[in-house]
Protein backbone atom coordinates (compact mmCIF):
# COMPACT_ATOMS: atom_id res chain seq x y z
CA UNK A 1 0.00 0.00 0.00
CA UNK A 2 2.45 2.36 -1.29
CA UNK A 3 1.69 5.99 -3.38
CA UNK A 4 -1.00 7.92 -2.99
CA UNK A 5 -3.50 6.62 -0.33
CA UNK A 6 -7.76 5.98 -1.44
CA UNK A 7 -9.61 7.66 1.37
CA UNK A 8 -12.10 4.97 3.05
CA UNK A 9 -15.59 5.04 2.08
CA UNK A 10 -17.35 7.33 4.84
CA UNK A 11 -20.54 4.66 5.59
CA UNK A 12 -17.89 1.86 6.52
CA UNK A 13 -14.83 2.55 9.03
CA UNK A 14 -11.87 0.82 7.79
CA UNK A 15 -10.02 -2.42 9.76
CA UNK A 16 -7.25 -3.90 9.48
CA UNK A 17 -3.97 -1.90 7.61
CA UNK A 18 -6.14 0.88 6.19
CA UNK A 19 -4.78 4.54 4.84
CA UNK A 20 -6.11 7.25 7.14
CA UNK A 21 -7.03 10.70 6.01
CA UNK A 22 -4.32 12.47 5.07
CA UNK A 23 -5.05 15.74 7.36
CA UNK A 24 -5.41 13.10 10.54
CA UNK A 25 -2.00 12.05 9.38
CA UNK A 26 0.04 14.75 8.92
CA UNK A 27 2.64 16.04 11.54
CA UNK A 28 1.30 17.44 14.80
CA UNK A 29 2.45 21.68 14.78
CA UNK A 30 4.78 23.18 12.16
CA UNK A 31 1.43 24.28 10.35
CA UNK A 32 -0.28 20.57 9.62
CA UNK A 33 -3.81 19.85 10.86
CA UNK A 34 -3.56 19.04 14.69
CA UNK A 35 -6.05 16.24 15.98
CA UNK A 36 -9.06 18.03 17.97
CA UNK A 37 -9.43 16.95 21.47
CA UNK A 38 -13.48 17.30 20.88
CA UNK A 39 -15.42 15.84 19.00
CA UNK A 40 -17.33 16.94 15.62
CA UNK A 41 -21.18 16.04 15.30
CA UNK A 42 -23.92 15.15 17.21
CA UNK A 43 -24.76 11.88 18.33
CA UNK A 44 -27.57 9.81 19.40
CA UNK A 45 -26.26 6.95 21.78
CA UNK A 46 -27.10 7.21 25.58
CA UNK A 47 -23.46 8.43 26.94
CA UNK A 48 -22.41 10.03 23.68
CA UNK A 49 -25.23 11.81 22.67
CA UNK A 50 -24.70 15.59 22.95
CA UNK A 51 -20.60 14.99 23.49
CA UNK A 52 -20.16 15.21 19.71
CA UNK A 53 -20.75 19.02 19.20
CA UNK A 54 -17.39 20.57 19.28
CA UNK A 55 -16.65 23.02 22.40
CA UNK A 56 -14.12 24.65 20.41
CA UNK A 57 -11.74 25.46 17.51
CA UNK A 58 -12.23 28.46 15.25
CA UNK A 59 -15.26 27.70 13.96
CA UNK A 60 -14.58 28.12 10.66
CA UNK A 61 -17.34 27.16 7.56
CA UNK A 62 -14.55 24.54 6.09
CA UNK A 63 -14.79 22.91 9.55
CA UNK A 64 -18.66 22.98 10.12
CA UNK A 65 -18.94 21.35 6.47
CA UNK A 66 -16.76 18.66 7.67
CA UNK A 67 -18.46 17.56 10.59
CA UNK A 68 -21.94 17.71 8.77
CA UNK A 69 -20.08 15.46 5.88
CA UNK A 70 -19.79 12.60 8.10
CA UNK A 71 -15.93 13.08 9.13
CA UNK A 72 -15.19 11.45 11.89
CA UNK A 73 -13.71 12.61 15.61
CA UNK A 74 -10.02 14.21 15.27
CA UNK A 75 -7.60 12.25 17.57
CA UNK A 76 -6.31 13.15 20.97
CA UNK A 77 -2.64 14.54 20.74
CA UNK A 78 -1.64 13.26 24.19
CA UNK A 79 -3.51 10.17 24.41
CA UNK A 80 -0.91 9.09 21.28
CA UNK A 81 1.96 10.70 23.22
CA UNK A 82 1.50 8.59 26.07
CA UNK A 83 0.50 5.68 23.60
CA UNK A 84 3.56 6.11 21.57
CA UNK A 85 5.73 6.89 24.78
CA UNK A 86 4.83 3.61 26.67
CA UNK A 87 5.32 1.37 23.06
CA UNK A 88 8.92 3.08 22.84
CA UNK A 89 9.53 2.27 26.20
CA UNK A 90 8.44 -1.85 25.74
CA UNK A 91 10.25 -1.72 22.09
CA UNK A 92 13.70 -0.65 23.68
CA UNK A 93 12.99 -2.97 27.03
CA UNK A 94 13.91 -0.03 29.04
CA UNK A 95 16.84 1.31 26.76
CA UNK A 96 18.49 -1.90 28.68
CA UNK A 97 18.57 -0.01 31.71
CA UNK A 98 18.23 -2.49 34.22
CA UNK A 99 20.29 -4.94 32.32
CA UNK A 100 23.09 -1.82 32.47
CA UNK A 101 22.35 -1.53 36.75
CA UNK A 102 22.90 -5.70 36.85
CA UNK A 103 26.59 -5.80 35.72
CA UNK A 104 28.88 -6.79 38.91
CA UNK A 105 29.80 -4.13 41.53
CA UNK A 106 33.49 -5.20 40.98
CA UNK A 107 33.64 -4.35 37.27
CA UNK A 108 35.72 -1.00 36.39
CA UNK A 109 32.24 0.33 35.05
CA UNK A 110 31.26 1.56 38.45
CA UNK A 111 34.95 3.01 38.56
CA UNK A 112 32.77 5.55 36.72
CA UNK A 113 29.55 5.92 37.37
CA UNK A 114 27.55 5.79 40.73
CA UNK A 115 26.67 2.04 41.27
CA UNK A 116 23.81 2.65 43.99
CA UNK A 117 22.39 5.45 41.67
CA UNK A 118 22.02 2.97 39.01
CA UNK A 119 20.63 0.74 41.25
CA UNK A 120 18.11 2.88 42.23
CA UNK A 121 17.28 3.80 38.55
CA UNK A 122 17.44 0.01 37.89
CA UNK A 123 14.80 -0.82 39.93
CA UNK A 124 12.21 1.60 38.04
CA UNK A 125 12.83 -0.85 35.06
CA UNK A 126 12.15 -4.88 36.10
CA UNK A 127 8.95 -6.26 37.83
CA UNK A 128 9.40 -6.08 41.55
CA UNK A 129 8.95 -9.52 43.25
CA UNK A 130 5.56 -9.54 44.38
CA UNK A 131 4.39 -6.59 46.20
CA UNK A 132 4.01 -2.91 43.75
CA UNK A 133 3.81 -0.84 46.69
CA UNK A 134 6.66 0.59 49.03
CA UNK A 135 6.80 3.57 51.42
CA UNK A 136 3.41 3.69 51.03
CA UNK A 137 3.19 4.83 47.33
CA UNK A 138 6.79 4.47 45.56
CA UNK A 139 6.15 2.19 42.60
CA UNK A 140 7.88 1.21 39.71
CA UNK A 141 7.66 2.33 36.70
CA UNK A 142 7.73 -0.94 35.00
CA UNK A 143 5.36 -1.73 36.91
CA UNK A 144 3.04 0.98 35.26
CA UNK A 145 3.62 0.19 31.50
CA UNK A 146 0.95 -2.61 31.81
CA UNK A 147 -1.75 -0.32 33.49
CA UNK A 148 -1.03 2.23 31.04
CA UNK A 149 -1.53 0.09 28.02
CA UNK A 150 -5.08 -1.28 29.49
CA UNK A 151 -6.51 2.37 30.38
CA UNK A 152 -5.52 3.53 27.29
CA UNK A 153 -7.57 1.24 25.22
CA UNK A 154 -10.09 2.26 27.59
CA UNK A 155 -9.33 6.16 26.91
CA UNK A 156 -10.05 5.64 23.39
CA UNK A 157 -13.21 4.02 23.21
CA UNK A 158 -15.41 6.83 23.27
CA UNK A 159 -13.88 8.45 20.15
CA UNK A 160 -13.41 4.96 18.47
CA UNK A 161 -17.42 4.20 19.28
CA UNK A 162 -18.16 7.76 18.51
CA UNK A 163 -16.32 7.67 14.89
CA UNK A 164 -17.70 4.55 13.94
CA UNK A 165 -21.44 5.56 15.08
CA UNK A 166 -21.15 8.84 12.65
CA UNK A 167 -20.04 6.91 10.27
CA UNK A 168 -22.96 5.18 10.51
CA UNK A 169 -22.63 2.01 12.07
CA UNK A 170 -25.37 0.83 14.77
CA UNK A 171 -25.34 -0.46 18.03
CA UNK A 172 -24.98 -4.26 16.66
CA UNK A 173 -22.29 -3.43 14.08
CA UNK A 174 -20.14 -1.81 16.74
CA UNK A 175 -20.92 -4.77 19.46
CA UNK A 176 -19.40 -7.59 16.79
CA UNK A 177 -17.04 -5.14 16.32
CA UNK A 178 -15.82 -5.04 20.07
CA UNK A 179 -16.28 -8.77 20.24
CA UNK A 180 -14.02 -9.63 17.15
CA UNK A 181 -11.26 -7.51 18.26
CA UNK A 182 -11.79 -9.57 21.43
CA UNK A 183 -11.15 -12.47 20.28
CA UNK A 184 -8.12 -11.36 17.59
CA UNK A 185 -6.53 -9.39 20.60
CA UNK A 186 -6.63 -12.95 22.26
CA UNK A 187 -5.22 -15.48 19.90
CA UNK A 188 -2.54 -12.35 18.75
CA UNK A 189 -1.25 -13.06 22.68
CA UNK A 190 -1.94 -16.97 22.40
CA UNK A 191 0.24 -16.55 19.65
CA UNK A 192 3.18 -14.47 20.92
CA UNK A 193 3.21 -16.81 24.13
CA UNK A 194 3.47 -20.17 21.95
CA UNK A 195 6.52 -19.08 20.43
CA UNK A 196 9.79 -21.40 21.64
CA UNK A 197 7.08 -24.28 22.13
CA UNK A 198 5.90 -26.86 19.95
CA UNK A 199 2.17 -26.51 20.21
CA UNK A 200 -0.29 -23.98 20.69
CA UNK A 201 0.26 -22.73 24.15
CA UNK A 202 -3.16 -21.61 25.66
CA UNK A 203 -2.34 -19.78 28.79
CA UNK A 204 -3.23 -15.81 29.12
CA UNK A 205 -1.28 -13.43 31.34
CA UNK A 206 -0.10 -11.65 28.11
CA UNK A 207 -1.14 -8.02 27.76
CA UNK A 208 -2.71 -8.41 24.63
CA UNK A 209 -4.87 -11.62 25.85
CA UNK A 210 -5.36 -9.99 29.44
CA UNK A 211 -7.36 -6.81 27.24
CA UNK A 212 -8.95 -9.14 24.67
CA UNK A 213 -10.57 -11.12 27.52
CA UNK A 214 -12.11 -8.22 29.17
CA UNK A 215 -12.30 -5.28 26.08
CA UNK A 216 -16.18 -6.35 25.49
CA UNK A 217 -17.37 -6.40 29.10
CA UNK A 218 -15.38 -3.08 28.99
CA UNK A 219 -17.27 -2.01 25.90
CA UNK A 220 -20.88 -3.24 26.84
CA UNK A 221 -20.05 -0.26 29.94
CA UNK A 222 -19.16 2.57 27.29
CA UNK A 223 -22.03 4.97 26.94
CA UNK A 224 -24.08 3.84 30.14
CA UNK A 225 -24.87 6.54 32.99
CA UNK A 226 -21.50 7.37 34.87
CA UNK A 227 -23.46 5.82 37.96
CA UNK A 228 -23.77 2.86 36.60
CA UNK A 229 -20.07 2.83 35.23
CA UNK A 230 -19.17 3.83 38.80
CA UNK A 231 -20.73 1.13 40.14
CA UNK A 232 -19.76 -1.39 38.19
CA UNK A 233 -16.41 -0.40 38.77
CA UNK A 234 -16.96 -1.14 42.67
CA UNK A 235 -18.77 -4.36 42.08
CA UNK A 236 -15.61 -5.41 39.60
CA UNK A 237 -13.11 -4.39 42.53
CA UNK A 238 -15.33 -4.99 46.05
CA UNK A 239 -16.81 -9.02 44.14
CA UNK A 240 -12.93 -9.83 43.42
CA UNK A 241 -11.93 -8.99 46.82
CA UNK A 242 -14.12 -11.18 48.38
CA UNK A 243 -14.14 -13.55 46.32
CA UNK A 244 -9.95 -13.83 47.21
CA UNK A 245 -10.90 -12.91 51.09
CA UNK A 246 -13.04 -15.90 51.42
CA UNK A 247 -10.80 -18.27 49.70
CA UNK A 248 -7.22 -17.92 51.52
CA UNK A 249 -4.99 -21.12 51.46
CA UNK A 250 -4.90 -23.73 54.07
CA UNK A 251 -2.53 -23.35 57.26
CA UNK A 252 -0.17 -26.13 56.12
CA UNK A 253 -0.08 -25.37 51.96
CA UNK A 254 2.81 -26.51 50.40
CA UNK A 255 4.16 -23.35 48.27
CA UNK A 256 7.18 -24.88 47.50
CA UNK A 257 5.74 -27.28 45.12
CA UNK A 258 4.69 -24.33 43.24
CA UNK A 259 7.32 -22.90 42.97
CA UNK A 260 7.06 -20.31 46.19
CA UNK A 261 10.08 -19.24 48.04
CA UNK A 262 9.99 -17.38 51.30
CA UNK A 263 13.03 -14.72 50.52
CA UNK A 264 10.75 -12.27 48.53
CA UNK A 265 7.99 -11.76 50.15
CA UNK A 266 5.63 -14.21 48.21
CA UNK A 267 3.86 -15.58 50.83
CA UNK A 268 1.51 -13.36 53.01
CA UNK A 269 0.09 -14.18 56.51
CA UNK A 270 -3.00 -12.78 58.52
CA UNK A 271 -5.73 -11.32 56.43
CA UNK A 272 -3.16 -11.10 53.52
CA UNK A 273 -2.80 -14.52 53.14
CA UNK A 274 -5.45 -14.70 50.80
CA UNK A 275 -3.00 -12.99 47.90
CA UNK A 276 -0.39 -15.02 48.08
CA UNK A 277 1.65 -16.30 45.28
CA UNK A 278 0.44 -19.33 43.61
CA UNK A 279 -2.26 -19.85 46.85
CA UNK A 280 -4.70 -17.37 45.56
CA UNK A 281 -8.24 -18.01 43.84
CA UNK A 282 -7.48 -17.40 40.61
CA UNK A 283 -3.87 -19.68 40.89
CA UNK A 284 -6.77 -22.42 41.95
CA UNK A 285 -8.99 -21.70 38.91
CA UNK A 286 -6.09 -21.59 36.52
CA UNK A 287 -5.25 -25.45 38.13
CA UNK A 288 -8.08 -26.15 37.06
CA UNK A 289 -8.69 -24.72 33.79
CA UNK A 290 -5.13 -24.66 31.87
CA UNK A 291 -4.50 -28.16 32.19
CA UNK A 292 -8.09 -28.79 30.09
CA UNK A 293 -6.25 -26.70 27.44
CA UNK A 294 -3.64 -28.79 26.46
CA UNK A 295 -3.81 -33.08 25.22
CA UNK A 296 -0.82 -34.90 27.79
CA UNK A 297 -0.41 -38.53 26.63
CA UNK A 298 -0.61 -41.05 28.61
CA UNK A 299 1.16 -44.03 27.28
CA UNK A 300 -0.73 -47.31 27.78
CA UNK A 301 0.07 -50.52 26.45
CA UNK A 302 -2.14 -52.30 24.03
CA UNK A 303 -1.89 -55.66 22.19
CA UNK A 304 -0.61 -56.35 18.30
CA UNK A 305 -2.95 -54.64 15.60
CA UNK A 306 -5.23 -52.43 18.18
CA UNK A 307 -5.71 -48.90 18.51
CA UNK A 308 -5.42 -46.53 21.82
CA UNK A 309 -8.87 -46.91 22.32
CA UNK A 310 -8.96 -50.86 22.40
CA UNK A 311 -10.59 -51.11 18.68
CA UNK A 312 -9.12 -52.68 15.38
CA UNK A 313 -7.20 -50.36 13.29
CA UNK A 314 -7.13 -46.26 13.33
CA UNK A 315 -9.19 -45.11 15.67
CA UNK A 316 -11.76 -42.61 14.08
CA UNK A 317 -12.35 -39.63 16.79
CA UNK A 318 -8.30 -39.06 16.52
CA UNK A 319 -6.40 -40.89 14.09
CA UNK A 320 -4.48 -42.86 16.07
CA UNK A 321 -2.73 -45.38 14.13
CA UNK A 322 -2.93 -48.86 15.25
CA UNK A 323 0.01 -49.96 17.60
CA UNK A 324 2.21 -52.76 16.56
CA UNK A 325 4.22 -55.66 18.30
CA UNK A 326 2.78 -54.53 21.97
CA UNK A 327 4.24 -50.11 20.87
CA UNK A 328 3.51 -47.70 23.46
CA UNK A 329 0.91 -45.43 22.32
CA UNK A 330 -0.19 -42.25 23.31
CA UNK A 331 -3.81 -41.66 24.40
CA UNK A 332 -4.97 -38.06 25.17
CA UNK A 333 -6.32 -37.97 28.56
CA UNK A 334 -10.08 -38.41 29.14
CA UNK A 335 -11.21 -34.73 30.63
CA UNK A 336 -9.41 -33.36 27.39
CA UNK A 337 -12.48 -30.90 25.79
CA UNK A 338 -13.89 -32.10 22.84
CA UNK A 339 -13.69 -34.66 20.23
CA UNK A 340 -10.54 -36.01 18.83
CA UNK A 341 -10.08 -33.73 15.94
CA UNK A 342 -10.48 -30.73 18.12
CA UNK A 343 -7.99 -32.06 20.52
CA UNK A 344 -5.37 -32.96 17.84
CA UNK A 345 -6.25 -29.33 16.11
CA UNK A 346 -6.51 -27.07 18.81
CA UNK A 347 -5.53 -28.58 22.08
CA UNK A 348 -2.41 -30.72 20.85
CA UNK A 349 0.05 -29.35 23.03
CA UNK A 350 2.00 -32.44 25.18
CA UNK A 351 3.40 -30.33 28.08
CA UNK A 352 1.59 -30.80 30.66
CA UNK A 353 0.90 -27.27 32.40
CA UNK A 354 2.33 -27.05 35.79
CA UNK A 355 1.96 -23.45 37.34
CA UNK A 356 3.26 -19.50 36.18
CA UNK A 357 6.25 -18.90 37.87
CA UNK A 358 5.84 -15.05 37.54
CA UNK A 359 2.20 -15.63 40.02
CA UNK A 360 0.66 -14.27 36.96
CA UNK A 361 -3.14 -15.74 36.35
CA UNK A 362 -5.63 -15.52 33.50
CA UNK A 363 -8.38 -14.25 35.84
CA UNK A 364 -6.32 -10.67 36.27
CA UNK A 365 -8.42 -9.82 33.22
CA UNK A 366 -11.59 -8.95 35.63
CA UNK A 367 -10.33 -6.34 37.73
CA UNK A 368 -8.52 -5.40 35.03
CA UNK A 369 -12.18 -4.29 33.40
CA UNK A 370 -11.46 -1.87 35.58
CA UNK A 371 -8.38 -0.01 34.97
CA UNK A 372 -9.74 0.08 31.18
CA UNK A 373 -13.30 1.33 33.01
CA UNK A 374 -10.97 4.11 34.79
CA UNK A 375 -9.92 4.70 31.13
CA UNK A 376 -13.43 5.13 29.69
CA UNK A 377 -14.07 7.40 32.24
CA UNK A 378 -11.33 9.81 31.50
CA UNK A 379 -12.19 9.89 27.87
CA UNK A 380 -15.97 10.26 27.93
CA UNK A 381 -14.39 13.65 30.14
CA UNK A 382 -11.87 14.53 27.41
CA UNK A 383 -14.74 14.30 24.85
CA UNK A 384 -17.81 15.65 26.49
CA UNK A 385 -18.35 19.32 25.71
CA UNK A 386 -19.40 22.11 28.63
CA UNK A 387 -15.45 21.52 30.37
CA UNK A 388 -12.76 23.67 29.27
CA UNK A 389 -8.99 22.27 28.78
CA UNK A 390 -7.88 23.61 32.40
CA UNK A 391 -11.27 22.35 33.79
CA UNK A 392 -10.12 19.19 32.39
CA UNK A 393 -6.77 19.00 33.60
CA UNK A 394 -7.93 19.92 37.47
CA UNK A 395 -10.85 17.07 36.95
CA UNK A 396 -7.90 14.27 35.92
CA UNK A 397 -5.92 15.41 38.19
CA UNK A 398 -8.57 14.92 41.46
CA UNK A 399 -9.50 11.85 40.08
CA UNK A 400 -5.81 10.62 39.78
CA UNK A 401 -5.40 11.66 43.71
CA UNK A 402 -8.79 10.09 44.65
CA UNK A 403 -7.38 6.64 43.06
CA UNK A 404 -3.89 6.87 44.43
CA UNK A 405 -5.20 7.66 48.06
CA UNK A 406 -8.15 5.11 47.68
CA UNK A 407 -5.28 2.29 46.72
CA UNK A 408 -2.83 2.97 49.74
CA UNK A 409 -5.75 3.03 52.32
CA UNK A 410 -6.60 -0.16 50.78
CA UNK A 411 -3.16 -1.60 50.66
CA UNK A 412 -3.09 -0.23 54.28
CA UNK A 413 -5.95 -1.97 55.58
CA UNK A 414 -7.58 -4.68 53.39
CA UNK A 415 -6.00 -5.89 50.16
CA UNK A 416 -1.85 -5.38 49.52
CA UNK A 417 -1.30 -3.85 46.39
CA UNK A 418 0.47 -6.61 44.02
CA UNK A 419 0.51 -5.65 40.04
CA UNK A 420 1.09 -9.61 39.43
CA UNK A 421 -2.15 -11.08 40.41
CA UNK A 422 -4.32 -7.61 39.49
CA UNK A 423 -5.50 -6.86 42.86
CA UNK A 424 -8.11 -4.42 43.62
CA UNK A 425 -6.10 -2.22 45.20
CA UNK A 426 -3.55 -2.25 42.51
CA UNK A 427 -6.63 -1.29 39.99
CA UNK A 428 -7.41 1.94 42.13
CA UNK A 429 -3.17 2.82 43.30
CA UNK A 430 -2.32 2.55 39.33
CA UNK A 431 -5.12 4.08 38.25
CA UNK A 432 -3.80 7.13 40.26
CA UNK A 433 -0.53 7.23 38.44
CA UNK A 434 -1.98 6.04 34.86
CA UNK A 435 -4.28 9.07 35.55
CA UNK A 436 -1.74 11.20 36.76
CA UNK A 437 0.47 10.73 33.50
CA UNK A 438 -2.60 11.14 31.26
CA UNK A 439 -3.01 14.73 32.46
CA UNK A 440 0.54 15.14 32.10
CA UNK A 441 0.65 14.61 28.55
CA UNK A 442 -2.77 16.36 28.26
CA UNK A 443 -0.91 19.29 29.89
CA UNK A 444 2.34 19.30 27.49
CA UNK A 445 0.43 18.37 24.43
CA UNK A 446 -3.14 19.68 24.92
CA UNK A 447 -2.73 22.42 26.44
CA UNK A 448 0.37 23.77 26.17
CA UNK A 449 1.81 24.96 21.96
CA UNK A 450 4.11 21.98 22.23
CA UNK A 451 2.34 19.69 19.63
CA UNK A 452 5.39 19.66 17.63
CA UNK A 453 7.28 18.46 20.20
CA UNK A 454 4.66 15.08 20.46
CA UNK A 455 5.43 13.84 16.76
CA UNK A 456 8.37 11.40 17.54
CA UNK A 457 5.84 9.71 20.24
CA UNK A 458 2.75 10.12 17.72
CA UNK A 459 4.67 8.20 14.71
CA UNK A 460 4.93 5.12 17.97
CA UNK A 461 0.98 5.93 19.20
CA UNK A 462 -0.71 5.39 16.19
CA UNK A 463 1.08 2.18 15.17
CA UNK A 464 0.91 0.77 18.98
CA UNK A 465 -0.04 -2.73 17.94
CA UNK A 466 2.33 -3.38 15.28
CA UNK A 467 5.67 -1.90 17.68
CA UNK A 468 4.06 -4.28 19.94
CA UNK A 469 4.02 -7.30 18.15
CA UNK A 470 7.66 -6.54 16.12
CA UNK A 471 9.20 -6.30 19.51
CA UNK A 472 8.04 -9.74 20.87
CA UNK A 473 8.64 -11.25 17.27
CA UNK A 474 12.06 -9.22 15.84
CA UNK A 475 13.31 -7.79 18.71
CA UNK A 476 15.79 -9.99 20.03
CA UNK A 477 16.84 -10.68 16.06
CA UNK A 478 16.98 -6.81 14.93
CA UNK A 479 19.50 -6.46 18.19
CA UNK A 480 21.68 -9.34 17.73
CA UNK A 481 21.54 -9.84 13.62
CA UNK A 482 20.92 -6.43 12.59
CA UNK A 483 22.43 -3.81 14.96
CA UNK A 484 25.21 -5.63 16.31
CA UNK A 485 25.90 -7.48 13.00
CA UNK A 486 25.78 -4.38 10.45
CA UNK A 487 25.99 -1.76 13.02
CA UNK A 488 28.59 -2.80 14.94
CA UNK A 489 31.36 -0.99 13.39
CA UNK A 490 30.01 2.41 12.77
CA UNK A 491 28.55 2.18 16.49
CA UNK A 492 32.33 0.62 17.85
CA UNK A 493 34.06 3.67 15.49
CA UNK A 494 31.69 7.03 16.52
CA UNK A 495 31.12 6.10 19.81
CA UNK A 496 34.33 3.61 21.05
CA UNK A 497 34.94 0.19 21.86
CA UNK A 498 33.02 0.18 25.39
CA UNK A 499 29.63 0.62 23.31
CA UNK A 500 29.46 -2.71 22.84
CA UNK A 501 31.03 -4.32 25.32
CA UNK A 502 28.89 -6.81 27.65
CA UNK A 503 30.35 -5.11 30.90
CA UNK A 504 30.09 -1.55 29.86
CA UNK A 505 27.37 0.07 27.67
CA UNK A 506 26.11 -2.82 25.15
CA UNK A 507 23.40 -3.79 26.68
CA UNK A 508 21.95 0.89 26.48
CA UNK A 509 23.35 0.66 22.76
CA UNK A 510 22.24 -2.56 21.17
CA UNK A 511 18.80 -1.41 23.04
CA UNK A 512 18.54 2.31 21.77
CA UNK A 513 19.63 1.05 18.25
CA UNK A 514 16.65 -1.57 17.99
CA UNK A 515 14.59 1.25 19.19
CA UNK A 516 15.96 3.64 16.28
CA UNK A 517 15.34 0.81 13.70
CA UNK A 518 11.74 0.27 14.54
CA UNK A 519 11.21 3.86 14.57
CA UNK A 520 12.07 4.13 11.43
CA UNK A 521 10.09 1.67 9.92
CA UNK A 522 6.97 2.90 11.57
CA UNK A 523 7.90 6.50 10.54
CA UNK A 524 8.02 5.42 6.90
CA UNK A 525 4.89 3.88 7.54
CA UNK A 526 3.43 6.79 9.05
CA UNK A 527 4.12 8.53 5.67
CA UNK A 528 2.59 5.98 3.61
CA UNK A 529 -0.56 7.03 6.17
CA UNK A 530 -0.14 2.33 6.64
CA UNK A 531 -1.75 1.89 10.13
CA UNK A 532 -2.39 -1.87 11.81
CA UNK A 533 -5.85 -2.04 12.64
CA UNK A 534 -7.81 -4.19 14.61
Amino acid sequence: MVGKPIPPKPSRPADGVVPQRPEQTRPYGSGAASPRTEPVAPSASREAGRILETTGGDGTAKKRADRSSGKAPGRLVSLDAFRGFIMLMLAAEGFGIYAFSQIARDQPVWTVHDHSLWQAVGFHFEHPAWRSAFDLFRVSFWDLIQPSFMFMVGVSMPFSDARREKLGQGWAGRACHALIRSVVLVLLGVFLYSMGHERTTWIFPNVLCQIGLGYFFAWLLLNRHRGIQFAALGIILIGYWGWFRMNPPPENYDYSAVGVGTEYGEILDGSSAAWSKNGNAAFLFDQWLLPKLRTVPAEETVPEGHAADGTDGKNESDGTEAAKDGAVVAEPLVDAPGPGWFRQWFLSNPEPYTFNRGGYTTLNFIPSIGTTLLGILCGQLLIAPGYSKWSRLGLLLIGAGICLGLGILADETVCPVIKRIWSPSWVLFSGGYVIGLLAVFYLVFDIAPLKMLAFPLVVVGMNSILIYLLGETLGEWMRDEVVKVHFGGMIGHVFGSKALDPLWYESITLSTGTLVLFWLLLFWLYRQRIFLRI
